[in-house]
């Protein structure tokens, strides 16, 4: 049986046999002695997306130490609220925080600290204890790519202008969406992407990790 360690678009945990491309944590979430999640889904702010391999370091999943959880991607990882690991993936974190700068004025490069960006993505992406939606404030495909909707219970992500539902496995061709729409990644994430921030997207996503040309954005909170 799959432990549930994989983060669905909305931030749910769940229980899938894919593991994605990449890894992370919220924190310790789970019983080591029987390698499933306690009733938190969080203990830290600091919500990270990691690399599967790095340096050889090897982990028993769900063991000892934090939980951690795995994405179909970084499009999936950001629209649940985690933003890139200044451990393992320094040179994505520091691309990502000086975006986010750029994106959310946030002053010069290199832009403000990890404790600031957490600060901000915790009360974006959550709503209580739940996922956190935002309104639009444009249609979709002026969104920049690997941001990520939710429309009639599907989630769905901006490629080169179109919408790709995600499931599992990757993504699929989904036409335009009719149903009301929400925006599952958080504003202050959709603005760094929009100012130049690369993120790892599964190959089915169709594109090679580049992001539309830098411009300011204003979305409703």
């Amino acid at each position: 049986m799959p432990l549930q360690n994989r983060v669905r678009p909305d931030g749910e945990i769940v229980a899938m046999p894919e593991r994605g491309l990449l890894t992370g944590n919220r924190g310790i979430l789970h019983d080591p002695a029987t390698r499933t999640l306690l009733r938190r889904r969080w203990t830290s702010r600091r919500w990270i997306v990691c690399v599967c391999e790095w340096k050889g370091v090897r982990r028993v999943v769900m063991g000892r130490g934090w939980t951690e959880l795995f994405f179909l991607d970084e499009a999936t990882a950001l629209a649940a609220g985690h933003r890139p690991c200044f451990y393992c993936r320094r040179p994505a974190a520091r691309a990502f925080q000086a975006a986010w700068a750029l994106g959310n004025g946030g002053g010069a490069p290199p832009g403000p600290g990890a404790d600031r960006i957490d600060e901000v993505l915790h009360g974006e992406r959550l709503d209580g204890r739940r996922k956190r939606r935002h309104a639009l404030s444009m249609p979709p495909a002026e969104l920049p790519d690997g941001t990520m909707l939710e429309a009639g219970g599907d989630w769905l992500a901006v490629a080169a202008g179109r919408t790709m539902r995600w499931t599992p496995a990757g993504y699929v061709a989904a036409p335009p969406p009719t149903a009301a729409v929400t925006l599952l990644t958080p504003p202050s994430t959709v603005r760094t992407l929009a100012a130049g921030y690369r993120p790892i997207f599964h190959p089915s996503l169709g594109l090679s990790g580049s992001a539309k040309e830098a411009r300011p954005m204003s979305l409703e909170p």
